[in-house]
């Protein structure tokens, strides 16, 4: 029996139809298209990924289907390791080619690929991959990288004619059921897909982004003025050149610079870690300093009493605390408390940034392995070449929370403070305990360390270890790997 002839195209952290390049070449060809999603049991079950990332994914799923019941098609999911998966398919059609994004992905996906490239090489089906963004697959230098960057964004926008496509569905292969977990939505959540994708970045450009510069920084107004569009970058619900250029449409208007100005820079900052990450993938396991492969982290028993304490936002530090309980109810955070984070975690507990990894990967809905781990490291302080910054949680709990609103949403138990004590409430008083009906200890932790020992600990040895000379030498590598050179 003669098997039909396809293309297949395979949407991987891509979940979109619009400025899809993946789709686009697909679509250019004169063959039927199979669109593809593989459910990985070795995704579901690597510890970076949680329930949360699955139901995301679903959701943007179901606006993919949603747009292409229009052509009575839908993308076909089936379960299984993407080998195995491809094999199947093979029994019942002639694959041609496919079509997917280049994923600036773990070391899973990375090897999960090259044996999926051999696999195909055998089978004489040409893989036809796609950059992400303006990231350069394997770059050894950032010569021109700039330049790449501006080419890239401001090329048109890709105009796919899906609609015009002739799209396989009728498979023999089960379809894959997901768990019922995945498919109830949580409001306290933002919702996948394209759809809604683009109705937030309308929202944002409509009003609410003008302050985006002046709240930033706070926990609080950050979740209305942040475009909050990091999960839909992540999980491809949108490109970074769609965004860019919406961005570029509202440049002249009134009132706006400032703010488009202050996101400008953090959409090349998206690139630019996860070129890093892209140009040195081993940054997942270890230093990309070699010089700090040796750098005294705890190991004791009580440093995973307190790594838990961390997890688990009971610190006795109330900004610590409301940031990882609202990151674990919300999946969002803005940037500056993600840096506080990890700078509690590395700077004050002496806990190596590894082992909290998984535990912020899991619960960013928003997590971007091409910007997590350059940015664990940059915050930890164990580059080399980055600012050593070694946050003072109270201090950023008077400055970005100075009335406590945030703290109150997020520790309950600490409600009934007022705001001279509910950014140190172990300075809580005797009286003061019975007029607020408050028990530290009983009702909040006391601090599980005491940070102005904590922190000069830290910045005496982090400075120490930047000036060595393995360090330093460590330093003119990677400045010659990640940084654009003068005149280039």
């Amino acid at each position: 029996m003669t098997r039909q002839s396809i293309n297949i195209v395979w949407f991987k952290r891509d979940l979109r139809l619009a400025d899809n390049a993946a789709l686009h070449a697909a679509c250019e060809q004169n063959l039927p298209i199979l669109l593809l999603l593989i459910v990985e049991p070795s995704l579901v079950a690597d510890p970076h990924y949680s329930m949360r990332h699955w139901r995301f994914v679903w959701q943007s799923l179901q606006q993919l289907n949603q747009q292409l019941a229009s052509v009575k098609s839908y993308v076909v999911v089936i379960e299984g390791e993407a080998v195995e998966v491809f094999q199947q398919l093979q029994q019942h059609y002639q694959i041609e080619a496919v079509f997917s994004h280049l994923e600036i992905g773990l070391n899973i996906t990375f090897d999960r690929d090259k044996t999926l490239k051999q696999h195909f090489n055998q089978q004489k089906i040409s893989w036809h991959e796609f950059a992400q963004g303006a990231v350069v697959r394997a770059a050894k230098t950032r010569n021109d990288w700039d330049k790449h960057w501006q080419q890239v964004m401001r090329a048109p926008l890709i105009e796919s004619q899906w609609q015009q496509a002739q799209f396989i569905i009728d498979l023999s292969l089960p379809d894959f059921s997901p768990p019922a977990e995945w498919q109830q939505a949580d409001e306290q959540f933002q919702y996948g897909g394209e759809l809604t994708a683009n109705k937030v970045l309308a929202d944002f450009f409509a009003e609410r982004g003008k302050n985006y510069h002046k709240h930033i920084s706070s926990p609080d107004l950050s979740r209305q003025t942040c475009s909050r569009m990091s999960p839909y970058l992540a999980w491809g619900n949108i490109s970074l050149r769609q965004m860019y250029q919406q961005l570029l449409d509202h440049w002249n208007e009134p009132g706006w610079r400032r703010a488009l100005s202050a996101l400008a820079s953090r959409l090349h900052w998206h690139c630019h870690f996860m070129q890093k990450f892209e140009s040195e993938t081993v940054m997942e396991f270890r230093h990309v300093n070699r010089g700090y492969q040796s750098y005294p982290w705890r190991e004791d028993r009580q440093s995973e009493v307190d790594l838990i304490a961390w997890q688990r936002g009971k610190t006795g530090y109330p900004l610590v605390d409301a940031s990882m309980r609202c990151l674990m109810g919300t999946g969002y955070i803005n940037f500056r408390m993600r840096a506080m984070l990890v700078s509690f975690l590395c700077h004050q507990l002496h806990i190596d940034w590894r082992r909290g990894s998984y535990h912020l990967a899991q619960i960013f809905l928003d997590f971007e392995p091409g910007i997590h781990y350059p940015q664990l490291q940059m915050q930890a302080g164990v580059t080399g070449t980055n600012t050593i910054r070694i946050y003072n949680p109270t201090k950023q709990a008077e400055e970005q929370d100075s009335e406590g609103k945030f703290i109150r949403e997020w520790l309950p138990e600490l409600r009934d403070l007022p705001n001279e004590i509910i950014h140190r409430p172990w300075e809580v008083t005797p009286m003061e305990e019975v007029m607020f009906n408050f028990q530290l200890g009983r009702d909040y932790p006391y601090p599980i360390v005491d940070i102005k020992e904590t922190s000069k600990q830290s910045r005496d040895r982090l400075w120490a270890w930047r000036n060595r000379e393995d360090v330093q030498n460590e330093n003119q590598r990677i400045l010659r790997r990640h940084v654009r050179l003068k005149g280039r």
